[in-house]
């Protein structure tokens, strides 16, 4: 595990050069720990993301900080055309590339770039989604931004985050599971502790699911709503461009 991953801060400090090292260390057992935390929730939770995100089949969608390719090929059997998947570490792709090869995906191209920066033209696709990955960004109102910029008129841009939202004791079982079995969980899976811990730590900094939905309106996004999952520690938000 990099040093530096230890020294990651929550969501709006998040420094990139940080974030894509402590992601590329984690990434041998990112797919295993995220079954493992979630039950292997978190495929159902980007099923419904990626449905969200695409009202009919046939659509370009985009998927931003793709990671190991878990939500473009959600979006993909929501009915997508085509998905192209963006992240800033290179392992990560890395192990999404292996997935999609084997499984015969065809329809997903994966591309190394920044959610602040991302290489397309204006109104590229017709909808866009990022699951589990605003928090890590260094700017979240630049990242909406590019999202919307990037979506056609009359798109969507979809995003699935981690909160902590849920009070009374199921909400208080929730945050001790996060901040205190994770991190165990973190060690002994995959090696990392300080990653995990950096992972529920960025969740309680991250904006409540109110502030984020401010902020979509506030980069030009319209009709935001959003639907809040598993004891109030998953939120789907969903707007129109």
């Amino acid at each position: 595990m990099d040093e530096n991953a230890a020294s990651v801060p929550g969501n709006s400090r998040a420094e990139p050069t940080q974030v894509r090292r402590m992601f590329d260390a984690i990434s041998p057992r990112y797919d295993l720990m995220n079954t493992v935390m979630t039950g292997g929730l978190h495929h159902r939770w980007r099923r419904l993301a990626a449905r969200a995100t695409l009202p009919r089949p046939g659509l370009l969608a985009l998927d931003v900080g793709c990671g190991t390719g878990d939500m473009a090929l959600a979006l993909r059997a929501a009915g997508a055309r085509a998905v192209v998947g963006v992240d800033i570490a290179p392992a990560m792709l890395r192990h999404a590339l292996r997935k999609l090869d084997a499984r015969g995906e065809t329809g997903v191209t994966l591309l190394l770039g920044d959610a602040l920066r991302l290489p397309f033209r204006d109104g590229t696709f017709d909808a866009t989604a990022t699951a589990f990955t605003l928090r890590n960004t260094a700017d979240v109102h630049a990242a909406l931004a590019e999202m919307r910029r990037v979506v056609r008129p009359g798109g969507r841009v979809v995003v699935l985050e981690g909160a902590e939202t849920g009070g009374g004791p199921a909400g208080r079982a929730a945050r001790l599971y996060l901040h205190r079995v994770v991190p165990l969980l973190g060690g002994i899976i995959a090696g990392a502790p300080r990653a995990y811990r950096y992972l529920p730590r960025s969740m309680s900094e991250f904006l409540a699911p109110d502030a984020l939905a401010d902020v979509m309106r506030a980069v030009g996004l319209r009709g935001v709503r959003y639907r809040v999952l598993m004891l109030g520690t998953v939120t789907v938000h969903v707007a129109a461009v």
